[in-house]
């Protein structure tokens, strides 16, 4: 079977990649409404309402780790899904598993925010990120190995530079996880690394680069 016969026998991704756009819009908007300011007093409104902006500090910056996590994972599926050509029962499944954790962010993020103090919080949203960041690792793995569901012509460097990127969110999460013994807060800067790590040309896909030997 040629890989054009291939692609036509295949299921298409254009459903998946619906799904899941409306699911991402969805958990990136609901993470605004965990930005609720407890009731103010009446007199002195303006000194309470900077004391109440400034108590919920936690809260603005884990609305920004969280929706910044998100658009990263959106990103990575976007770019996974420009190079799988066709889908199967199992990648199926797959995305649909990842998109029942994307889910979870909103409620894994207003955990952390309730609970800033307690390390089981955070040890939750990084056990979220972690399972999150496997599953897209195993998604692009499971596309890609003996090109199944890619083009038979695909750069084996975007593949291992793919699965590369794919491995830094998981791997990022452990370590806020065990910096959650240490200190709790500190452990929520870890997640910075992310962005940053994936901003490096290591982790980059450049067509034009010549191909080392």
């Amino acid at each position: 079977m040629t890989s054009h016969d291939a692609e036509i026998s295949g299921m298409t991704t254009h459903r998946i990649e619906a799904l899941t756009d409306g699911i991402f819009a969805v958990t990136m908007t609901l993470l605004v409404l965990n930005l609720k300011l407890p009731q103010g007093g009446g007199e002195g409104l303006d000194a309470d309402l900077i004391d109440l902006i400034t108590g919920q500090s936690h809260v603005f910056s884990n609305y920004a780790k969280s929706f910044l996590l998100a658009a990263i994972f959106w990103i990575i599926h976007h770019q996974q899904s420009s190079v799988i050509k066709r889908t199967d029962r199992n990648h199926t499944w797959l995305n649909i598993i990842i998109l029942m954790f994307v889910s979870l962010i909103p409620f894994s993020t207003s955990l952390v925010n309730d609970y800033h103090d307690d390390w089981m919080a955070s040890v939750f949203f990084g056990m979220n990120m972690f399972i999150l960041g496997s599953l897209f690792y195993l998604n692009w793995d499971y596309a890609t190995r003996n090109h199944r569901l890619v083009a038979l012509n695909l750069d084996p460097r975007r593949i291992a530079i793919g699965k590369r990127r794919s491995a830094v969110t998981p791997i990022v999460s452990l370590i806020a996880m065990a910096l959650v013994f240490v200190d709790v807060s500190i452990s929520s800067f870890a997640y910075l690394l992310i962005p940053v790590i994936l901003f490096h040309p290591t982790f980059r896909y450049d067509p034009s680069a010549p191909e080392k030997k």
